[in-house]
């Protein structure tokens, strides 16, 4: 078996772009891993959580010709999936063909990657929907922070949110919640939440903070400027892959869509009126389906938990036994 430093590597995939299928003339190599920590780095629980590996020299961003490779530790790796991490999903779908190193190890995993699928794949969904607000121009939301303004400025400020809370807009955006463990129930307003024992006056701030800065947001988006690419494509693909798991339990490689991803990525587009309505509504097509899926809300940690119990046992066998 392969190691890095003394480490036995359990899998060497090719990743990033030119896993995706988005990949251009000015893309660098990015390679991912996992490896088996020592049989001393187990026992004395001083297990790394990665080793990264490059090729790149002095300043600035890589070029084509650099190369970056990073591997997790088999523990750490797990974490990740369990915690339905992008980096650790897109690793458990790498196809044959991005395969440098494969072990028996691997294809265990690889047999029961099903079972880090929830339907709250939440890094995926949140880093999207962060994407989505962050330049997201849909007029509604603004309607929705001026219709709240407009009732903090003929409400007296002092008072408590749950003094008015009868009282308080409700809408698309705009949501009321239940009381939490200690009581307190929250005002959602564009995603901004706040406590009902905030004071109207706090509200007010708040929301008039998110209505100046989206709608300076919007005009830049309008206008096609100040937008990084590189981002809203990583949360286009983003919502693709974790539609496709909702929809067929995998993810395909090349992506179905890489072309329009590396389109938006090397900002051929206008994103008002070409990007941000698609992941907006792909979002939406995301939360819904996530909603309505049938998959658990959580990862049997326990089935893991004894997965890694198992193969750490396994490796200092075959340790003990070559000493």
């Amino acid at each position: 078996m392969e190691n890095i430093n003394g480490q036995t590597i359990l899998v060497k995939t090719i990743f990033g772009s030119h896993l995706y299928g988005t990949n251009n003339e000015g893309s660098d190599t990015d390679y991912k891993g996992v490896f088996m920590p020592t049989k001393e780095q187990i026992y004395l629980g001083k297990i790394p959580k990665s080793i990264t590996v490059n090729t790149k020299t002095g300043d600035g961003k890589n070029t084509n010709t650099d190369v970056d490779i990073e591997f997790y530790s088999l523990h750490y790796f797990i974490h990740l999936a369990c915690e339905g991490e992008t980096v650790a999903l897109d690793m458990l779908h790498a196809p044959k063909w991005a395969l440098c190193i494969e072990t028996s190890e691997w294809d265990r995993i690889i047999a029961n990657r099903h079972l880090f699928y929830t339907r709250n794949l939440k890094a995926f969904v949140g880093y999207a929907r962060k994407q989505a607000s962050k330049y997201g121009i849909r007029g509604s939301r603004l309607n929705a922070a001026k219709d709240v303004l407009e009732f903090c400025k003929s409400t007296n400020p002092e008072l408590r949110v749950r003094n008015v809370w009868e009282s308080l807009p409700i809408g698309e955006h705009i949501y009321k919640h239940e009381p939490d463990d200690k009581g307190i129930r929250m005002y959602e307003v564009c995603g901004r939440k706040i406590g009902d024992t905030t004071t109207v006056g706090f509200l007010n701030d708040t929301i008039q903070h998110f209505y100046n800065n989206y709608g300076a947001r919007a005009e830049q988006a309008a206008n096609n400027e100040g937008i990084d690419w590189k981002a809203a494509s990583h949360a286009i693909r983003a919502a693709y892959q974790v539609k496709q798991i909702l929809t067929e339990g995998t993810i395909t490689f090349p992506l179905r869509d890489a072309l329009y991803i590396r389109n938006v990525k090397e900002g051929k587009f206008n994103y008002c009126d070409e990007v941000a309505p698609v992941l907006e509504e792909l979002m939406d097509e995301v939360e819904l389906l996530s909603k309505n899926s049938i998959l658990p809300d959580t990862v049997n940690r326990k089935f893991w938990d004894n997965f890694l119990m198992e193969e750490v046992e396994r490796y200092l066998g075959r340790v003990d036994n070559s000493e």
